[in-house]
């Protein structure tokens, strides 16, 4: 364990050293940016239906949401907007949007995912980066499954269950020690839950990789699995306003949901972080980012509308962590972005740099317009390689 933490010092200090040098180079050199493609998660949503088990004790009768489950809200389309209206400034700067104005015709691209809360989550962060022109919203129909954003789904890839099982295990320690180290994680969701139940108030059952069903992906089940939906949900309901109220579910509160939000941020180091889960996850889209900042040519913004799997699959695939205030390392929040910008200086010489974008905690439940981007350091290189795995 020694080893891995030393390991991730050195990493990140390296990331940050290539962060100034990318700076300081951009500062001698004059840049001008080409091309923008943005990757991002939907915004808030009603729970999916059995994302906090049924089975979970509360002190407390669960919120009624104002939509159906899986439905972006209005209250999180208003943040989305809020959001594209504060990009829009920022890239008009660079030129590749109007500061007035609708964009030329194929200037602004959005392609979202099938579902609900991605479309709607398009059209409005849309509609904040280009106020009244009515953007085209691209996506495939509604039973087909998109590989950009659900690539086992769509089976894009060669699939073999047994060494999916065991690049997890292998990244993990294994499930069960990963649910061993998230222990305090656990007992504070209980704390936050307040059922008040000698047991706990999340269901108890052991971890478990298995495939699914279709032969397509992996099945998780136990605390891990249990847990990060129930903390998503606390999260979802605190940004969308509906808690704490009064009397009910004071212990939501942001520090609170940033502690247990690792439960979520755990999920992903089954689903998208190992490396032979990662190649397959981020294949795809990662092939469909790289082919737009290799035509910078085209010019204009590009946005790929998905989910947290999408975002974290990719900054895996970039080697980058997700790090931003108010939320717990490696987790997503609803409309959390990467967002790549390619540039070409006076000699002809492009580079690219990476973003990561949040709303904080309170703009998104306020709906204030206060953004968080942090620049990455990347290896292009590395990430065309780890891509290029998908195929095999």
């Amino acid at each position: 364990m020694r080893q891995i933490l030393n390991a991730r010092a050195v990493a990140t200090a390296l990331l940050a050293c290539a962060a100034l040098i990318w700076t300081s180079a951009s500062e001698a050199a004059p840049l001008r940016v080409e091309r923008v493609v943005v990757v991002m998660r939907h915004g808030v949503r009603a729970p999916i239906v059995g994302e906090a088990p049924e089975d979970t004790l509360t002190g407390a009768p669960w919120p009624t949401w104002p939509v159906p489950p899986e439905h972006l809200t209005p209250h999180g389309a208003k943040a989305l907007e809020i959001l594209g209206d504060v990009d829009r400034r920022w890239l008009a700067r660079s030129g590749v949007l109007p500061a007035r104005g609708c964009p030329a015709p194929g200037q602004l691209r959005v392609w979202t995912n099938t579902a609900e809360r991605t479309i709607a989550s398009g059209k409005a962060f849309a509609e904040g980066l280009a106020p009244g022109c009515d953007t085209p919203i691209g996506h495939l129909g509604p039973n087909q499954t998109d590989p950009l954003f659900e690539p086992l789904g769509a089976a894009v890839a060669p699939f073999d269950p047994a060494a999916a099982i065991a690049s997890i295990q292998a990244y993990t320690g294994g499930v069960d020690q990963l649910a061993a180290r998230l222990k305090p994680q656990l007992d504070e969701l209980d704390r936050v839950l307040d059922c008040r139940a000698p047991k706990g108030c999340s269901p108890v059952r052991p971890s478990k990789l298995q495939p699914s069903t279709d032969g397509r992906g992996i099945d998780l089940t136990g605390p891990v699995r249990d847990a990060s939906g129930t903390a998503q949900v606390l999260l979802l309901q605190y940004v969308e306003g509906l808690s704490p109220d009064r009397s009910n579910w004071r212990a939501v509160e942001p520090a609170a949901l940033k502690r247990v939000g690792a439960l979520h941020a755990a999920l992903f180091d089954v689903f998208t972080r190992p490396p032979y889960m990662n190649a397959r996850q981020a294949g795809p889209l990662g092939r469909r980012v790289l082919a737009a900042l290799d035509a910078p040519e085209a010019g204009g913004v590009d946005v790929f509308m998905g989910h947290d799997t999408n975002v974290t699959a990719l900054a895996a695939a970039l080697g980058v962590p997700l790090d931003a205030p108010d939320y717990a390392r490696g987790d997503v929040p609803p409309g959390g972005a990467l967002v790549f910008v390619a540039l070409v200086d006076k000699s002809g010489k492009r580079s690219v740099r990476v973003y990561y974008q949040t709303q904080p905690l309170e703009t998104i439940r306020r709906l204030d317009r206060r953004v968080t981007r942090s620049l990455v350091a990347v290896s292009l290189d590395a990430f065309r390689r780890r891509v290029a795995e998908a195929r095999e």
